[in-house]
């Protein structure tokens, strides 16, 4: 077995780690082996990131050949104690089993169960499309920031080059299986980066300004729109902007644009205890069978599901669930549902980012 240490001089991090654990309680992992089952394969080589005394370090175990599992899985859980933050890439579903499997082989005892744990690949998988990625694998993420790799391999490809390391050991074969798993570990510092996304659907937007305003659609007509301005919590890495049900949002760094319709109308609100009111086909309306019961039975009927509505014509905004009550609709089947804007509403910015937060998370669900 041996023990490759390296400090990354100058290495800096685009995402506020501090918002995670202190830096210096975290650690980076990732695995590199000859197979995906922990039965029929070897584990070669364990690699991991740690921040110490102002510089990044990579400390990666390596297997001279299958015999060293177990003196490399010993001397890695030894390292661990001196963290309590793991991070890592899809480590839930392959490098955290794999290992765990590799000591029970070895009759080893340990676990990961001191550590909070933290999967990029789940923090930022859901958002893929928002990210207009094909996927997520982790190559693909390090293209779409633009790093770029001295490594030129992929993990099948190194199977065999380990393979006949362990055959014929060569300097030349070793420097590609580490550095490998050493671009890996740079290139999960970097992407770190893209949990600004995570933090933007799930963080805490703040509305630094709202304001309506016209503009003029494809057709010529003349829209209404709410236009927010958005202080974002976590810098963005990249520039990004969607539309999504008549919603258009941009972003750039800390601050973003969400501009949504705003629509000046006659609507209806539905009771939903209609069997509790008539309706007035002449007013059009529906009223409770307390105050309509008064109506000539003439110019009133039992109402149904259908029409039993009040109508109102104000201002509204799109929620593409029941975000505020009450919520109005065009018509019964209607499947956009609305809010009035009310003048209440018109000057309260916490009500405003509360908003933006719940319209982002719909527009990132509906890819």
């Amino acid at each position: 077995m041996q023990i490759v240490n390296q400090t990354l001089d100058n290495f800096t991090i685009n995402y506020p780690l501090e918002q995670i654990a202190p830096p210096e309680n975290i650690l980076f992992l990732d695995i590199e082996t000859t197979g995906f089952t922990a039965k029929s394969s070897s584990l070669y080589l364990i690699g991991t990131a740690y921040y110490q005394a102002g510089n990044w370090h990579i400390r990666q175990w390596f297997a001279q050949n299958p015999a060293d599992e177990a003196a490399l899985l010993s001397d890695f859980f030894s390292f661990c104690p001196a963290f309590t933050h793991l991070i890592h890439f899809n480590g839930n579903n392959f490098d955290l089993p794999y290992l765990l499997q590799k000591c029970e082989q070895h009759k080893l005892s340990y676990n990961f169960d001191n550590f909070e744990g933290l999967d990029l690949y789940k923090r930022v998988s859901p958002y893929k499309a928002f990210l207009h990625t094909p996927n997520c694998k982790q190559k693909t993420l390090e293209e779409l920031l633009g790093i770029d790799r001295e490594d030129l391999y992929h993990g099948g490809e190194l199977i065999e080059i380990y393979h006949n390391y362990v055959k014929s050991p060569s300097d030349e074969a070793r420097s590609l299986l580490l550095l490998h798993n050493s671009d890996d570990m740079k290139g999960m510092l970097q992407i770190l980066s893209l949990l600004a996304f995570y933090d933007l659907f799930n963080g805490s937007i703040k509305a630094k300004k709202v304001q309506a305003s016209h503009y003029i659609d494809y057709h010529g007509h003349d829209r209404q729109e709410v236009l927010m301005k958005l202080a974002l919590p976590t810098p963005l890495p990249i520039p990004v902007s969607t539309l999504s049900n008549g919603c258009y949002f941009s972003g750039e760094d800390s601050r973003g644009i969400l501009k949504v319709p705003l629509y000046e109308e006659e609507m209806k609100y539905f009771y939903s205890n209609y069997k509790d009111y008539y309706y007035l086909p002449e007013e059009d309306v529906a009223l409770h069978k307390s105050v309509s019961s008064f109506v000539d039975k003439a110019h009133r009927t039992q109402a149904s599901a259908a029409n039993c509505y009040t109508r109102k014509f104000s201002t509204y905004l799109p929620q593409w669930d029941v975000f505020i009550e009450p919520f109005f609709k065009r018509d019964y089947k209607s499947k956009d549902l609305f809010f009035e804007l009310t003048e209440d509403k018109k000057t309260d910015r916490e009500f405003f980012s509360r908003y933006a937060q719940y319209l982002l998370g719909k527009m990132a669900k509906t890819y």
